[in-house]
């Protein structure tokens, strides 16, 4: 037997030891498998309407499904020949490039900033305000951002209080404004809860690196700039490469639900787009080729960024 063929067999049994050894574990874990197996994957094979034209009639869902005309790449030569795929990728990449410019950097400033704070009672206030948006709906959230948003809202008198504006500005009904409205929105609803996972790394590092610091008479700063910074490298690389790879992910309900008809021509993101057309308009198989599209998009990104950072850093999400 030569040495190949004894390290598949040392290899097997260890994995069979270790499935055995640690049976219970993987029982543990079975549930969640095959909730992800039955959700996550399960409805994949529904990919394939975007090769389709599905049209629902009568009869069982399945048999329209696997009898629908097979047209192959058509649905996505449509989508990418008609006008509408500049604007609707225009909108996406602005609204979510602008969300990632602001919103990926500021729950790290806020994690380092609660972890320079050394009043207890102000720390723990500030995390429950900055915590409390998050679990706010959109719904909720969107009518108080149209009411402060809004001409006689809290904004608009702030601003002409101070002079530095004569009327008040018609945020809402201003086309490139909107994207930043939806980038800043975005910022403040989810930078409490993204700095949670700042804030869990932060406290896994060893205190002993800032009481040597300390002695070599290290600032704040420089402590926060050489040992709180380098600590949180390798959550900041797999969460920017999650970002990067979710950059066509725009979002649906605050597009949705800020949105009104004198800016229709700066909120149809893909999701929406996809929402229009494949139910509203009942396109099933050209919504589905959308959101393919997008899905697609996402994992070439991810794939990418993902090459890249372990070229750069040697971190990496796989």
């Amino acid at each position: 037997m030569n040495q190949e063929n004894t390290i598949q067999i040392v290899r097997g049994t260890g994995v069979i030891h270790r499935l055995k050894d640690q049976k219970w574990l993987f029982l543990l874990m079975l549930p969640a498998f095959l909730a992800t197996l039955f959700f996550s994957y399960g409805p994949m094979f529904g990919l394939y309407m975007a090769f389709i034209n599905y049209q629902p009639g009568g009869g069982s869902f399945f048999e329209q499904f696997f009898r629908a005309e097979f047209v192959g790449l058509r649905w996505f030569e449509y989508f990418f020949t008609t006008g509408d795929f500049y604007r609707v990728m225009r909108n996406t990449l602005a609204t979510s490039l602008l969300s990632l410019f602001f919103g990926f950097p500021a729950p790290i400033l806020l994690a380092l900033m609660l972890n320079e704070a050394k009043n207890g009672f102000f720390k723990r206030f500030t995390q429950t305000v900055s915590y409390l948006p998050h679990f706010i709906s959109w719904v909720i959230a969107a009518n108080i951002i149209v009411t402060m948003l809004s001409s006689d809202g809290m904004i608009n008198s702030i601003l002409v209080a101070l002079g530095i504006v004569k009327e008040p500005i018609a945020f809402l009904q201003n086309g490139p404004l909107f994207w930043w409205i939806i980038a800043l929105s975005n910022m403040w609803k989810e930078m409490g809860f993204s700095a949670i996972m700042y804030l869990a790394a932060i406290s896994a590092i060893n205190p002993e690196l800032y009481e040597a610091a300390r002695v070599d008479g290290a600032s704040r700063f420089r402590q926060m700039y050489h040992i709180t910074l380098p600590s949180l490298r390798p959550t900041i690389v797999i969460l920017a490469i999650l970002a990067i790879g979710g950059i066509l992910n725009a979002g649906f309900d605050q597009q949705y639900l800020l949105q009104n008809n004198t800016v229709l021509e700066y909120s149809e993101v893909i999701d929406i787009y996809a929402y229009k057309y494949g139910l509203q308009n009942s396109m099933f198989s050209y919504g589905a080729a959308v959101g393919m599209f997008k899905s697609v998009v996402a994992f070439i990104l991810v794939v990418i960024v993902n090459q890249i950072a372990k070229r750069m850093n040697d971190q990496a999400l796989f």
